[in-house]
């Protein structure tokens, strides 16, 4: 504070003078008629009041303390303050405030109301409502499947499910587990010959490199130094294993990669790490077959580049950018870019989508823009309908992999080059030349789907776990309950657990058990029921994943039940498994995924949705591919984008929630239309009768 002041400003000159600058800020000023009075709204203390200045004598009062609080801290995209004017003879103010109009005279004596009544009828959205059922099987569906890699063959698949390593003759072989190490594991990546999968390793001690027949079989440790390995790649000829490497210790007590993070190399046969050079960012190993001698990496504002094998000479070879808003001053950096095994070609996302960009060599660092690839400064096309994780080239770089939840995608470019050839000639057979080229990515860049236009094939890979589910009987006795029943306490009582449910609640003593029923004294105790909170955003690793603390600290003060609306990463999928799974400990997990966020506040995440359509594609990503049940609409565009949003949701049995984003008029515009919950606070209090 103060977060407003108020200023002159001479037109003629452009010089600018300082009026007022109180400690509770100067906003919304207004000038009397007859130009005696100016006055404006300020906070004392805790409260907003009304203060006018004689400009004859430069004295100042309040004439009404306390007011309508102000927004100085929120949007306020109807003001910091509701409007008020001086009345014609300038002796008085009219104001609302307490959910009142009222008339303040200026010389400071009491304000009388102004009566009113207002009839009006507002047009409000459908009711939107679904039921789901808490899952309660013994087994379920995994959600997730992560860093799938093809073979170089391009016959087995090599992927990880609730942080196992699995391999899968591909498309139609049923995975199967190949190593037997305890913690978690993560990122394969296959030898040139196919025969050996490298992979890291995760535990609570700390982390390993390690490799494995792609058979299956004992895990062979290429390293013995405990440190957070990621990113690992065989070498070309199959002799070395790249690995970014960071200290185990930051990790475990910071979280995440934070600094002294190393490329390195390993023998493939194993033995000490050979350093490379510090990453400064760079991240994503890979090789090209043109030029085994270098190693590519990406760094999101250094761009795609590379280097020797000694770290010198780095080069940078191409950057992307994505959308820009008027309140950026640059475009949004792709979130990764991997160049082709030919090196002519980049597999790149940008937001949720994955894109293919041609990369020229021109001489100097070729920046492409995805915003509309149809329009990009090189050759460029969509490759995603719904959104794209993990990407990867299949070895000889005709072929693009990526996945979606428990899905797996791969996408022919050649093929879907002939696809769009075949349209482009059947147009022109219709003698319709002023058709452009409907390729995919201007499909979903334009205001509607063409379902002719090339689909990549996709795999469900369907792996079941066993829910842990406790078995047996239990007595809990002599404690004293709080019920769910209105306000009902008993207290000294007993409690039935029958496996994972509450079978009966009583007085102690009139609670039968059957026979082999464990008794447990709690005399002493107070037992509540579990607590649901309905806005949680718990701390958890991402990538490679361990138990989180977040997950204990929440049982430990009695939470059972946890939903987190917007998990910024599809990492909770795979967490909500490993506690249904009984692998980690935690409350039961719900959540809404990442946010659907608009590309206004959140370019570099955002879905810059075309129409109703596209809408529809995008909340296949919540309903077929995350399984949420729930999404959260995190300021996604304009209030048309948000209705085409809200209208996709219902059609697909989504609950949509929003982000109030402190914006009073964007929040009711939201209830209107008929969206059934808003995180965070209204930004305007007190409320009255016309909003509640």
């Amino acid at each position: 504070m103060p977060q407003f002041v108020l200023m002159t400003l001479d037109r003629r000159t452009g010089r600018r003078e300082l009026r007022a600058n109180l400690h509770g800020g100067a906003f919304r000023p207004a000038l009397s008629p007859d130009g005696k009075y100016l006055a404006y709204g300020s906070r004392y203390e805790a409260q907003t009041g009304l203060r006018i200045r004689d400009l004859e004598t430069t004295e100042e009062k309040w004439i009404a303390y306390p007011i309508q609080r102000d927004e100085q801290e929120s949007v306020a995209s109807l003001d910091v303050l509701p409007g008020y004017a001086f009345t014609p003879d300038s002796k008085a103010v009219i104001i609302s405030y307490g959910g009142k109009i009222w008339r303040v005279p200026v010389d400071g004596s009491a304000a009388t109301g102004i009566p009113f009544r207002v009839q009006t009828k507002v047009d409000v959205g459908p009711r939107l409502a679904f039921s789901y059922p808490i899952a309660d099987s013994a087994e379920f569906t995994m959600h997730q499947i992560r860093d799938a890699v093809p073979s170089p063959d391009e016959k087995r698949l090599a992927f990880v499910a609730m942080d196992k390593l699995y391999v899968m003759d591909y498309p139609a072989g049923t995975p199967k587990r190949i190593s037997d190490l305890g913690g978690n594991e993560a990122e394969p990546a296959w030898s040139p010959d196919g025969r050996w999968i490298s992979f890291v390793t995760w535990t609570r001690d700390g982390g390993r490199l390690y490799k494995v027949s792609s058979t299956g079989g004992k895990p062979v440790l290429l390293t013995p130094a405990n440190a957070m390995y990621s990113s690992p790649v065989f070498s070309p000829d199959g002799n070395r294993v790249v690995v970014v490497r960071s200290p185990a210790q930051t990790v475990r007590e910071q979280g995440g990669f934070q600094g002294a993070a190393e490329l390195v190399w390993v023998s493939a046969a194993g033995g000490a790490p050979t350093l490379i050079a510090p990453t400064q960012g760079r991240g994503s190993p890979h090789f090209v077959q043109s030029d085994t001698g270098r190693l590519y990496l990406y760094n999101p504002n250094e761009g795609l580049v590379s280097m020797r094998w000694d770290g010198t000479d780095v080069r940078t070879h191409l950057k992307v950018t994505g959308l820009r808003t008027p309140e950026a001053p640059q475009p949004t950096n792709a979130q990764s870019i991997k160049m082709g095994p030919t090196g002519d070609q980049a597999l790149v996302q940008v937001s949720n989508d994955l894109y293919l960009v041609t990369v020229p060599v021109i001489g100097e660092t070729p920046t492409v823009n995805m915003a509309d690839p149809t329009n990009a400064e090189v050759p460029s096309r969509k490759l995603t309908d719904v959104g794209g994780q993990f990407p990867a080239w299949s070895a000889d770089g005709r072929k693009v992999h990526y996945s979606i939840g428990h899905s797996h995608f791969v996408y022919d470019i050649e093929r879907a080059r002939q696809v769009d050839d075949s349209i482009d000639a059947a147009r022109r057979a219709r003698g319709d030349s002023t058709v452009q080229r409907d390729t995919t990515q201007q499909r979903n860049q334009g205001p509607a789907a063409n379902p002719r236009g090339y689909q990549p094939v996709e795999t469900q890979i369907l792996l079941r776990a066993k829910r842990d589910v406790p078995q047996g009987t239990a007595l809990l006795t002599g404690a004293r309950i709080v019920t769910m029943k209105g306000d009902e306490v008993i207290e000294r009582g007993d409690i039935l657990v029958r496996n994972n449910r509450i079978a009966a609640i009583g007085p102690s003593g009139s609670v039968q058990a059957p026979a082999g029923t464990q008794t447990i004294d709690v005399a002493g105790k107070t037992i509540v029921p579990g607590f649901v909170d309905t806005h949680a955003h718990p701390d958890v690793e991402r990538g490679e994943h361990q138990q989180p603390w977040s997950y204990l600290a929440n049982l430990a003060y009695g939470v059972t039940t946890l939903r987190d609306p917007q998990t910024g990463t599809t990492d909770v999928l795979t967490y909500e498994d490993a506690v249904d799974a009984g692998l980690a400990v935690g409350p039961r997990i719900y959540s809404t995924g990442p946010g659907l966020f608009g590309p206004t506040y959140f370019p570099g995440l955002g879905d810059d949705i075309k129409d109703l359509d596209h809408a529809r594609r995008i909340m296949r990503r919540y309903s077929q591919y995350y399984d949420t049940h729930t999404l959260k609409m995190y300021i996604t565009g304009n209030r048309q984008q948000r209705q085409w949003v809200l209208m996709a949701a219902r059609e697909q049995n989504i609950m949509p929630t929003t982000e109030g984003a402190l914006d009073f008029r964007y929040d009711l515009t939201m209830a209107l239309d008929g969206y059934p919950g808003q995180e965070h606070a209204l930004p305007i209090t007190p409320l009255y009768k016309d909003v509640v």
